[in-house]
């Protein structure tokens, strides 16, 4: 395993993390045991989650993710080995849909802040987080693939300021280690680092955005944040929902996976546009005419970008996780990274 800084800070984390969004849904208890005693075994030490998980999340199911890394801590004593996240889910239209969570309080104030990480920190049985962010931003604005910017006038949202201040006292409770965001856009860190600066508080050190070969939108404003300013890229959806896999081609709907028809993924359908479908094809077209696994090609075109500190890597069986790690060693060639900015530019960003 290698290891990338968590942004500024001395948190050294597994170029490949532990993603676990599919745990209580498509994985039981015992395989998120079987996942992290494997991904630990292979040097992984980041291991993301967040309280509205399992996704999409449901008033019976929600916070399942969470306890069960928790029974996992319990059993195997090893928090001192894991760089543990989690996320407090984001107010604004996309938590119409979450009134199974604190009834819908979903703010980012103080006393909402206190309440999530509380009910995190009891689910997963540890005393603190290694990084706390904000799941997506509190105002409208492009996230979760929207593409035309939503100008809302008289929207009430946090300021920032004031978020920044709660979160501040998170980090000085001793629960929280640092903080950062999530689904942000360029205004968002830079703001979030302006308050921070002007009022002397914590810093964020990530952010948790899409990026992979169909979505590249990141490298436009948000990359020379991370280049400039120290904020790592967490790259979440690294491959697509599994789509960059190929295993969705020609139509094909692989029992129990997430796209396929009857899922409960499909409002995330966007990584199977027929725009995507183009894209997706060319890639593994191109990955195999160079003897590679489309997914360890799309993985390893991840990790390889400066900006990304970690690329969060969810998988269904151990199969799936095996070969995702075995991306860590692999290195592109400059003729096939060529071949992958010539379909880039042909096909940019096919979901956002």
């Amino acid at each position: 395993m290698k290891y990338r800084p968590l942004g500024n800070s001395d948190i050294q984390v597994s170029v490949i993390g532990l993603g676990s969004m599919t745990w209580g849904h498509q994985n039981s208890e015992a395989d998120a045991h079987r996942q992290l005693d494997y991904a630990l075994a292979r040097g992984v030490n980041l291991v993301d989650a967040a309280e509205m998980y399992p996704t999409p999340s449901h008033p019976d199911t929600w916070g399942d993710t969470e306890r069960f890394i928790g029974t996992w801590l319990a059993k195997s004593k090893r928090r001192q080995d894991i760089i543990l996240t989690s996320k407090i889910v984001g107010p604004a239209r996309q938590a119409r849909h979450m009134q199974h969570i604190r009834g819908g309080a979903t703010r980012f104030d103080l006393a909402t802040l206190r309440a999530a990480l509380d009910g995190s920190l009891d689910r997963l049985q540890t005393d603190y987080l290694d990084l706390y962010q904000l799941h997506w931003p509190s105002r409208s604005t492009n996230f979760f693939g929207q593409r035309d910017y939503p100008w809302v006038d008289g929207e009430e949202s946090e300021a920032i300021e004031q978020t920044l201040a709660a979160l501040a006292e998170l980090v000085k409770s001793g629960r929280v280690r640092h903080i950062g965001v999530s689904n942000e856009t360029p205004w968002g860190v830079a703001e979030f680092l302006k308050q921070s600066e002007r009022l002397g508080l914590p810093r964020i050190l990530s952010v948790q955005n899409p990026y992979s070969l169909l979505n590249r939108l990141y490298e436009a404003g948000l990359a020379e944040f991370s280049h400039r300013e120290g904020v790592s890229l967490l790259a979440y959806s690294p491959l697509a929902f599994g789509v960059l896999s190929g295993k969705y081609l020609d139509g094909a709907q692989p029992a129990g996976a997430r796209l396929s028809a009857g899922s409960a993924y499909g409002r995330f359908a966007r990584y199977a546009s027929a725009e995507a479908g183009q894209a997706v094809r060319a890639y593994v077209e191109l990955a195999r005419a160079h003897g590679l696994s489309p997914a360890q090609m799309a993985l390893a075109f991840v990790i390889g970008k400066p900006f990304v500190a970690s690329a969060l890597s969810g998988a269904t069986s151990l199969e799936q996780l095996r070969e995702n790690l075995d991306s860590v060693d692999l290195r592109l060639s400059d003729e096939v990274l060529a071949a992958i900015d010539a379909i880039h530019a042909r096909l940019p960003n096919p979901a956002p």
